[in-house]
């Protein structure tokens, strides 16, 4: 099968990529609007850029329906500052149930059950039941389109962060403990510690 991308309609599109580029982390972001009401939302479109400075990015799409910014990249563009929490399987669903598309005025935490607590650099608040919490400051953003399909890039500085301390060990974080999940396509979702293997990477040039 051969595939032009412009000859598609944007759902259409969608489904090849996340049916191409999986698994995916998912970046459970908390943000807080210019009024202090707390919001949180799962974003598959997430990963790291670089160490020094330490930066991550994630891409919010536009709204379905009518193309309009999602609450959490508002949010953002107004403040300044968000976290992102890990998603472990323990919070899976909560997660999932955040993806609903509630009033602005809705804090998702409080509705779902999920406990707030005070970041340290930031006064964006994270999420207690996440193991690792990675409190940011918006770098950048790039926007791409503006309508239904269309999506933004957020690049964050990551100022502060949280790891549970059973997690922790020797500088390093112990993925066994932190059961992280991932996105597949549709509504799968993969434990990636379900089948693991190492391979070590050659240093040697041929």
């Amino acid at each position: 099968m051969e595939i032009t991308p412009a000859s598609l309609e944007w759902r259409d599109a969608y489904k090849l990529l996340v049916g191409s580029i999986l698994p995916r982390p998912i970046a459970f972001v908390s943000s807080m609007d210019e009024h202090g009401t707390a919001n949180a939302a799962p974003f598959s479109f997430f990963t790291a850029i670089c160490a020094d400075p330490m930066l991550i990015c994630f891409s919010p799409m536009r709204r379905g329906t009518d193309g309009a910014k999602k609450d959490t990249l508002i949010n953002i563009e107004s403040t300044g500052q968000f976290v992102i929490n890990i998603v472990s399987e323990s919070i899976a669903e909560q997660m999932n149930d955040c993806a609903i598309e509630f009033a602005p005025e809705i804090d998702e935490m409080e509705e779902l059950g999920l406990t707030k607590e005070a970041s340290v650099k930031v006064r964006v608040p994270r999420i207690k039941e996440s193991l690792v919490h990675l409190e940011c400051e918006c770098y950048q953003v790039q926007h791409f389109g503006d309508k239904p399909g269309a999506g933004s890039l957020v690049i964050g500085k990551v100022v502060h962060v949280h790891v549970n301390d059973e997690l922790f060990d020797n500088g390093r974080i112990d993925t066994s403990k932190l059961h992280p999940i991932g996105r597949m396509a549709g509504n799968i979702f993969t434990d990636p510690l379900a089948r693991t293997f190492e391979m070590v990477r050659k240093t040697e040039k041929r």
